[in-house]
């Protein structure tokens, strides 16, 4: 124990005489506490993003319960904060227009009350994410529980995969190849329990990612979120916060530039979702490590795909716990990681992997004979993109990893739904489909839009995938030649704004260049003849975040949240 009780921050608030200390006694008083069970002790925050609105986190009514009774066993006093749920599969326009919100209710509710530690319960897909970049800015020892992966779905006998399946099967209903009564079959079997997607979704990839950078108990981001470990692992958790705050085991000491690295190199073996890069560029940013996006490629291209599972592979989130999970393959990832950094639990990653077994290789592959040679996304870069792009190339059919085809432009999201399936569309296997203002300021928020749908008279000639090009970002679950995150976006004139139709794009993956075929002199023409278009909002929180988001080269953190100078402890008065 390297604090004492009058050291820590909470005794500010419940420890020193007066008035105001009287009045944060009393009050806690009033909720049937006595002074035993808070004075001289941790308060731990736990941030509980449960609602009845979020699905991926309906248990969290109980885990809250669980990681309680951890923390009280370690001689803590818990405190439950709610904070916003951002609920992936309901929230409107999109979830990560409102991952900054939750990002700064984490960091002010860690500040402006008694807190010395925290547990923050997340895992739908912007709330680890959010949480964790909130954790970072406000630097209390801090420990994620991951949300846990559902159980898998299951349709005539065959598996079912959030997200890859419903795309799947939606290509299929709009062929014409499955009925109504099918789909409404998939639609009662796809979902059965609690928990985040099963399928390698951004969900499963940044529990995955945080676990890596040393926030999580080892092997916290496998457990299906229906296994009684689940609740173990909660207990464990707010035992865990108690001693991180007598240790003052802040983030600032675990994370750091190398452990970032080793993120992305568990999220390229994982093939996991081309999100990650913008979450992980915006937790670093709140770390104060300007992690490029070329970090991000390099270390791909040094990175096996080991983990065989869907949208890139074959099976299911519960599949890879059971077959050893996350400490399986990072133990097999082995010298392609820094195992000296340290983890919320003192020891070393080296230390929390040693000794993990792997019990199904077809799972979790053998590094002699990975699924890819070279990690799931590419960053591309070329005069469509000069901040550049992103691609999970293990996801889309390989013949068009190369490839030339004229543009087919949409202006929006309903420009594109309204013509993606007319019969007249000017449209070819080879085309190239074109989505224009789908970024950070044009979604707003940038939605999950990248994977634009296959038109409909290729579908029935038996297409299902083609190269698609946007400054969206797409669902992890997703799949296809989809080139995303176009930087600069074309909402703020980026070159993506400037394509019409017919304009020769070229995607060539290996080389790693998105090229737009048009002569400088003619893309300066278009440019003088652009006009910005007017903003979404005028007022609220959507202007607040429209006048300070950054693009998706820089995260689209809100650029006042980055790292700086320290925010100054709330005076008690």
């Amino acid at each position: 124990m390297t604090k004492k009780p009058d050291q820590l921050r909470s005794h500010r608030w419940y420890g020193v005489p007066g008035m105001r200390a009287f009045g944060h006694r009393s009050r806690t008083k009033q909720m049937g506490y006595s002074a035993e069970d808070f004075a001289g002790k941790p308060v731990i925050a736990i941030l509980n993003t449960w609602s009845d609105v979020n699905p991926c986190h309906s248990h969290f009514k109980q885990r809250v319960e669980e990681v309680k009774r951890g923390v009280w066993q370690a001689g803590g006093f818990p405190m439950e904060l709610p904070a916003i749920s951002l609920s992936e599969p309901i929230q409107k326009p999109t979830t990560m227009l409102y991952r900054n919100l939750l990002a700064i209710e984490a960091e002010e509710l860690l500040r402006s009350y008694p807190v010395d530690g925290a547990v923050l319960m997340g895992g739908c897909d912007k709330t680890t994410p959010g949480l964790i970049m909130g954790a970072l800015s406000m630097d209390l020892p801090a420990v994620f529980v991951p949300a846990g992966p559902m159980l898998r779905g299951n349709w005539h006998g065959q598996f079912l995969g959030s997200g890859s399946d419903v795309w799947k099967y939606w290509a299929e209903l709009r062929a014409g190849t499955i009925g109504e009564k099918d789909w409404q079959e998939i639609e009662d079997g796809i979902a059965r329990s609690p928990g985040q997607c099963m399928t390698m979704g951004t969900a499963s990839t940044m529990t995955a990612a945080a676990e890596t950078l040393g926030l999580t108990l080892p092997g916290a981001s496998s457990i299906p979120a229906a296994d009684s470990s689940h609740a173990r692992m909660a207990t464990l958790s707010g035992r865990l916060a108690v001693e991180m705050v007598w240790q003052d085991r802040k983030p600032s000491s675990l994370v750091t530039a190398a452990s970032f690295d080793n993120a992305i190199a568990a999220v390229m073996a994982m093939s996991g979702s081309t999100n990650a890069i913008v979450h992980l560029v915006a937790m670093a940013g709140r770390a104060g490590i300007d992690l490029k996006l070329e970090r991000f490629d390099a270390i791909a291209r040094k990175v096996p795909v080991l983990a065989n599972i869907r949208p890139s592979g074959k099976y299911l989130m519960e599949d890879f716990y059971y077959a050893g999970g996350l400490r399986a393959l990072l133990a097999r990832l082995g010298d392609r990681l820094d195992l000296g950094q340290r983890t919320v639990n003192g020891k070393t990653l080296g230390e929390n992997v040693a000794g993990a077994a792997c019990y199904n290789d077809d799972v979790i592959l053998p590094r002699d004979r990975p699924l890819a040679a070279e990690g799931g996304v590419a960053i591309l870069k070329g005069n469509l993109a000069p901040d550049g792009a992103v691609i999970k190339h293990t996801a889309a059919e390989k013949h068009l990893l190369t490839h030339t085809g004229p543009a087919v432009t949409f202006a929006d999201y309903n420009d594109m739904a309204a013509r993606i399936d007319d019969p007249a569309l000017a449209v070819t296997k080879d085309s190239v489909l074109v989505l224009k203002h789908a970024g950070p300021l044009g979604g707003p928020g940038m939605p999950e839009w990248g994977q634009l749908p296959i038109p409909k008279k290729l579908l029935q000639q038996g297409v299902r995938d083609m190269v698609r090009v946007s400054d969206a970002r797409m669902s992890g679950t997703s799949y296809g030649a989809c080139v995303l995150h176009v930087a600069p976006e074309s909402f703020i004139g980026g070159p993506l704004a400037l394509v019409r139709d017919g304009d020769l794009v070229t995607l060539d993956v290996p080389k790693r260049r998105l090229h737009l075929a048009v002569d400088e002199a003619e893309l300066a023409r278009r440019k003088a003849a652009w006009r910005k278009p007017p903003p979404h909002y005028g007022r609220g929180y959507g202007a607040l975040y429209a006048a300070h988001v950054t693009q998706a080269d820089r995260g689209c953190d809100l650029d006042v949240l980055h790292a700086g100078a320290a925010t100054k402890e709330p005076e008690i008065h």
